[in-house]
């Protein structure tokens, strides 16, 4: 009786994960096969998944500057999620650091104000960040969805960096500073290779947020040489452009700098560098 059950038990999970991978993988799948099928195999039905005769002509279109300007819309989203990302992660560090092992007066309400500021939506900040931003002549460059996106996913940054940093054995900290060393040698000798997952993590959370950004970049930006990805792919829904196979394909190589991001640093991910740190 209890064999049968546990045999239950697995294929019930072995059904309910079949579930979710179908789930996550097959719209993935339709559009990788959808941006290789030529426009009359776009609509037939019953509708196949392998392309009969696969064409690269919707990447062309894609990547032709003449045609549509993706590569320009994909060269302002890459600057402004490396930099803003770069920064969030700059000032997580030594903001976090400072809530996990400083003592100083108004910590825990400096605390507290910085994540009830993350509660509020994008919708009620944008009017007050328009004006500033206009106010500051930032409105209409790169700064603006720099300084919005920083803005924006600080707080959760904080958050996860002050909790890894809590992790570490205050211990190796105690024995630098000890052997002569200041918080700044502290903080880089020690606390930023310990906390290498987490950074790479923190990285990884505010370079998407601010690649898929939608809102923002909407209200700040009005011109189209420094349009992103997400405002200048939702133009193929309404120009000439209004392709299936080419919305297909620009939607793909928009994906592939965060699964190459992924992929690249797993590792660090993966990686438990805090274990036995106290050790020897």
């Amino acid at each position: 009786m209890v064999k049968r059950n546990v045999i239950g038990r697995k294929i019930g999970f072995a059904v309910l994960l079949f579930m979710v991978l179908a789930f996550v993988l097959i719209p993935f799948i339709m559009m990788i096969t959808s941006s290789f099928k030529p426009p009359a195999e776009q609509t037939l039905f019953p509708p196949k998944v392998l392309p009969k005769k696969p064409t690269l002509e919707h990447y062309k279109g894609v990547l032709n500057p003449n045609v549509f300007p993706f590569l320009n819309y994909f060269k302002n989203s890459l600057i402004i999620a490396l930099i803003s990302a770069g920064i969030g992660v700059l000032i997580a560090i030594f903001g976090s650091y400072s809530f996990a092992r400083l003592e100083y007066k108004g910590r825990g309400i400096i605390q507290r104000g910085v994540l009830l500021v993350y509660m509020f939506g994008g919708v009620l900040l944008v009017v007050p960040l328009f004006q500033i931003i206009t106010k500051l002549g930032l409105f209409n460059t790169r700064a603006a969805l720099i300084i919005t996106y920083v803005v924006q996913t600080l707080p959760v940054s904080l958050y996860m960096l002050g909790n890894y940093f809590r992790t570490i054995p205050e211990a190796i900290e105690e024995a630098a500073l000890i052997d002569g060393c200041n918080r700044l040698e502290v903080i880089y000798k020690i606390v930023l290779p310990l906390s290498a997952p987490a950074i790479v993590s923190v990285f990884i959370y505010a370079f998407m947020i601010s690649w898929n950004e939608y809102l923002f970049a909407s209200v700040f930006i009005n011109s189209e040489a420094l349009r992103t990805l997400p405002i200048g792919l939702s133009q193929l829904f309404y120009t000439q452009h209004y392709i299936w196979g080419r919305m297909m394909a620009a939607s793909l190589l928009t994906a592939i700098p965060v699964i190459v991001l992924f992929l690249s640093i797993e590792r660090f991910i993966t990686g438990g560098l805090t274990f036995g740190g106290v050790k020897g």
